[in-house]
């Protein structure tokens, strides 16, 4: 027997009466109207599961209603009811967001049946949903998407350093998400509130750069023809992002330098000192160490600047999160373009995990952005890949089963430690009994003491 209930909306009232009788005795909790208007102001006052309209009504016609249920409830299913069969009409209610149609005379055990798949189609669609959104709480992290042990440490690091403001130095190959990592750094904290200013020193010129940083007086060289503040003044109080930190010419690593130690900037052109309270994360995709043995950066300086330093895994080292990632990029880019690509095919997706992805996570976005572009209401395949090979094929394979085997396991890793290895809470945000859980952490090869054993590691990591 169902709880559901529905609301009958039909101005013909035998018809309407007697399906109210039909679904009363399966066990539907039913409400009735005899226009659209009546149903629609019964609707804004409680909630209905499943919306059963006729089209040809006074007042207001099903269609016109269907149009203000898609705004009000839009995860209610409307089945539209009519006598009046034409293709046109049929077309007009599906286009408007009905889930079915069906034609008078109605055959009682066919409308039961369509009832039941709509009921059954809203269940999967409001539980991939909630789902969804569950991932997306446990492995973003202000645009960072992740769930590989190297990034959860990593969302640890930032939780941490966002509260203070001490420097941090970023260190990745390029399209790591260098940027996104100073992002969360400035907005998880208490300096959110306050500016956050990105530079990219590689591409000013060595001759300007000084200028851009710490700003100028009119008449400070040729074309300053009126005062400009610098990036430091203009992210006093908040965060300073310097990317590509490496370029900075060694004069400009000294003026740096002196700022850093004094906390003043003194403009081109200038001679009085302008004090300032910057928070500086700056970031490289060279090895600085290697710099500073080889004569082409300061010592001194990477010493103020790396009081504590991230270091970003490549891609290709973290290839778990490459199924988050690629969702997460398919929702960006179908609500961007407005778009309906409902994911991608297994070939798609071991192609994926296969690829280098030596532009690492700036790659894989072009990627998923082009395919999107050219798959137009179906999902992405090997032939929408650029480095996918003409023999590829979209069955499933053994690399796309391990890699997902992989990705279950961290999601179920990181679940029970966010809540402290209570397994039975941790089954309850999983939305799994206790039972699946522990046949899970079987199937997974996931330690059952996991809480000792990762106390053991963080004894050894101290000691």
């Amino acid at each position: 027997m169902s709880n559901k209930s529905i609301l009958i909306v039909e101005d013909e009232q035998v018809l309407r009466e007697s399906l109210a009788e039909l679904f009363a005795g399966e066990g539907y909790e039913v409400l009735q109207a005899a226009n659209g208007r009546i149903a629609r102001d019964l609707v804004l006052g409680r909630g209905v599961d499943v919306v059963l309209t006729d089209v040809r009504m006074p007042e207001m016609d099903g269609i016109s209603l269907l149009e203000h249920l898609r705004q009000i409830v839009p995860e209610t299913p409307v089945i539209v009811l009519t006598a009046y069969a034409t293709v046109d009409s049929a077309v007009e209610a599906m286009r408007k967001g009905a889930s079915d149609y069906v034609l008078k005379p109605v055959q009682l055990d066919e409308m039961l049946l369509r009832i039941d798949r709509a009921l059954h189609v809203k269940e999967l669609v409001h539980n991939r949903r909630v789902i969804t959104e569950q991932l997306a709480q446990t492995s973003t992290f202000h645009n960072l998407v992740g769930k590989s042990a190297s990034m959860a440490k990593l969302f640890e690091m930032v939780r941490k350093l966002s509260g203070v403001k001490s420097n941090v130095l970023v260190i990745g190959e390029s399209g790591t998400g260098k940027e996104l990592f100073a992002r969360a750094l400035h907005y998880n904290g208490p300096l959110r509130t306050k500016p956050f200013v990105a530079v990219n020193c590689g591409s000013i010129p060595a001759t300007l750069i000084e200028s851009e940083l710490f700003g100028y007086r009119r008449g400070a060289f040729t074309g300053a023809i009126r005062d400009k503040i610098g990036y430091f003044e203009a992210a006093n109080g908040g965060t300073l992002f310097l990317d590509e930190l490496s370029t900075l010419p060694m004069a400009v690593q000294s003026s740096l330098l002196r700022v850093l130690e004094e906390r003043v900037v003194v403009p081109v052109g200038d001679t009085q000192p302008r004090p300032i309270d910057v928070r500086i994360v700056s970031a490289s995709n060279k090895d600085l160490d290697r710099m500073v043995a080889a004569g082409e950066f300061r010592e001194d300086l990477l010493f103020r600047l790396n009081v504590v330093r991230l270091l970003l895994p490549p891609l290709r080292q973290r290839k778990e999160d490459i199924p988050l990632l690629v969702e997460h990029f398919l929702r960006k880019y179908t609500d961007q373009m407005g778009k309906h690509v409902p994911g991608v095919t297994n070939g798609a997706m071991r192609s994926l995990l296969n690829h280098e992805w030596r532009g690492n996570v700036r790659e894989l976005e072009n990627v998923i952005e082009r395919a999107v572009i050219f798959a137009d209401d179906r999902p992405i395949s090997v032939q929408d890949l650029p480095f996918a090979s003409e023999n590829a094929s979209d069955d499933v394979g053994e690399e796309l089963k391990e890699a997902l085997r992989e990705f279950e396991r961290q999601h179920i890793i990181a679940t029970l430690r966010r809540h402290n290895y209570d397994k039975t809470e941790a089954a309850k945000y999983l939305s799994i009994g206790i039972s699946s859980l522990y046949r899970k952490l079987d199937e997974l090869e996931i330690s059952k003491d996991l809480e000792e054993e990762d106390r053991r590691k963080n004894m050894n990591g101290q000691g």
